[in-house]
């Protein structure tokens, strides 16, 4: 069933209830698997329509006891996905105010929820935003943050959306001037000023670094090996082209020079 449109049956319905906010997957046609092939560890997803569930029952309670760190990355995780929809190049009008709706209410309140968990208001505000960016990936794919995450994810257990958090800058920053126009729009949902498209981009590009920052999220990925390179890579790109409809097409080299920004001595 790895990959899309493979699971080919009829399934009983799907009652979703998250417990963080989160992955989205209440809204999602996507599982993701952890599994050892070959004696190497994997993380791929199962994406098909039948995956998604009938119902999603969003509780803030059930987010109440979330631990701070869990909840930056898991809010990180969220705000990577109404990100990647937004700039891909399937975007669709839905998809776009999905996407700057979960942006705008993340910004709002996630140093909120990471600072005081028990603020019930501002914990329901980043449950609805997880499910509206869950709606708006599940209908037009992520992107290139998410295959780097998924390969990280599988060779070195890095949490998904600490993985995300991490690289998602650094994504966006290197897609550069075909993906600052849709930046720019989502600097505007998040409030964030510039004198045109480019500034407003790179200035939205620094917030995302500065909430991770604020929220204890490193800024590279400190178990990242050099001679993972092109394991990280080859499972990149076999997840990401052709499906993801990113802004700019990369090959092995763009992955090289976006892993030499992530690695750390």
């Amino acid at each position: 069933m790895r990959g899309v449109f493979k699971v080919l049956r009829i399934l009983p319905d799907i009652y979703a209830v998250p417990t963080t906010a989160g992955t989205g997957s209440e809204a999602t046609g996507a599982a993701v698997i952890t599994d050892t092939i070959d004696g190497r560890h994997y993380k791929y997803a199962i994406n098909d329509f039948c995956v998604i569930p009938k119902y999603a029952v969003l509780d803030a309670d059930l987010t109440l006891t979330v631990p701070a760190g869990i909840t930056a990355t898991t809010g990180m995780d969220a705000l990577t996905h109404a990100v990647e929809a937004y700039t891909n190049n399937f975007a669709s009008k839905m998809v776009k105010e999905k996407a700057l709706h979960a942006v705008s209410l993340i910004f709002d309140n996630i140093l909120t929820v990471y600072e005081d968990g028990s603020n019930i208001d501002a914990r329901d505000e980043m449950l609805y935003a997880s499910f509206e960016a869950g709606i708006a990936f599940t209908t037009n794919f992520v992107g290139y943050v998410h295959a780097v995450a998924h390969a990280v994810g599988g060779l070195y257990g890095v949490p998904h959306g600490e993985a995300n958090a991490i690289i998602l800058p650094y994504v966006m920053e290197q897609f550069g001037a075909p993906a600052h126009k849709r930046l720019a729009k989502l600097a505007d949902a998040a409030g964030i000023y510039g004198a045109d498209d480019e500034e407003k981009a790179s200035n939205f590009i620094k917030a995302i670094r500065d909430l991770n920052e604020k929220m204890e999220i490193p800024a590279k990925l400190v178990s990242l090996k050099k001679e993972d390179y092109n394991e990280i890579i080859k499972r990149a790109l076999k997840e990401a082209n052709p499906l993801y409809p990113c802004p700019v097409i990369w090959g092995k080299k763009d992955f090289e020079i976006l892993l030499d920004k992530l690695y750390t001595e």
